[in-house]
């Protein structure tokens, strides 16, 4: 009586010298931009034009058509941007560099006491402190060095969690390899974990985009003063004006940094 045998057909196995097989394995993951990637400015564009519109059809007094005039506006939106960008890029060059700082073995013991200043940055109120460094000084870099130090924690939280995150099994192999810690960090743990960071850097751009207006009273420019001059003369039109502005302005830079994001994560892991 003979036994059943049941065979086994192998994996197949990838031809690494054909060309087309090579370029299947390393063009895997989701594309850096898809058509899906259109709807939100898509959205901020029609929203933009019905507010326009809007505008457009009103009968506007000397001061609304002062505060609505296009080159006003042009001016305080081109500030708004450039003061959120620069509060963001002063946050990635903080937390960052401390996030690596408190996930390293010789100086992890640094850990509390840097997500303790963190903590304090973002639970001092921010409008407490832009009244108190008012004192001082004004300007663009007293709000951006104030609202920096407000935004930081979240950059500086998903540094630790998206490093702590790194497969161990992913760090031994490259050891293995004989990567020098260096290497590893710049070539394994940070690129591993660009999600992670992408999304606190966003959530920061977005926090310094809505709170940015605040520092209208600093003499920072920026969308605030329109805004807050239309709350205190009783502008509705005005006031809404601008608000939907910031909004979409949020909106529109968390878009642009989420494209950022997937081009700077590796293909492997988008």
């Amino acid at each position: 009586m003979s036994e059943a045998t049941t065979t086994v057909d192998p994996a197949p196995q990838v031809d690494t010298t054909d060309p087309a097989a090579v370029e299947f394995r390393i063009t895997h993951g989701k594309p850096v931009f898809s058509r899906r990637d259109v709807v939100v400015p898509l959205m901020c564009l029609v929203i933009g034009v019905l507010l326009y519109l809007n505008v457009h059809r009103q009968s506007l007094d000397s001061i609304e058509a002062n505060v609505l005039n296009f080159d006003s506006l042009w001016r305080a939106t081109t500030e708004h941007i450039r003061l959120s960008f620069t509060i963001a890029f002063l946050v990635v060059l903080i937390a960052v560099p401390l996030g690596v700082l408190v996930t390293r073995p010789r100086t992890r013991r640094l850990a509390p006491g840097v997500l303790a200043l963190g903590n304090i940055g973002q639970a001092a109120p921010s409008l407490g402190l832009l009244a108190l460094f008012g004192l001082f000084f004004v300007g663009f870099w007293a709000v951006t060095l104030i609202l920096t130090a407000y935004a930081v924690l979240s950059v500086l939280r998903n540094t630790i969690v998206g490093l702590q995150g790194v497969d161990a099994g992913m760090l031994d192999a490259a050891r293995g390899m004989g990567m020098s810690p260096r290497a590893i960090l710049f070539r394994v743990e940070l690129p591993t974990a660009v999600p992670v960071i992408g999304a606190g850097v966003r959530t920061a751009l977005v926090l310094a985009v809505g709170t940015v207006p605040l520092g209208y009273a600093l003499d920072a420019g920026g969308l605030g003063l329109p805004l807050f001059s239309a709350i205190k003369t009783n502008r509705p039109l005005v006031t809404l004006t601008v608000a939907v502005m910031i909004a979409l302005l949020a909106l529109l830079l968390d878009w642009f940094g989420g494209i950022l994001q997937r081009a700077a994560t590796p293909r492997g892991i988008r």
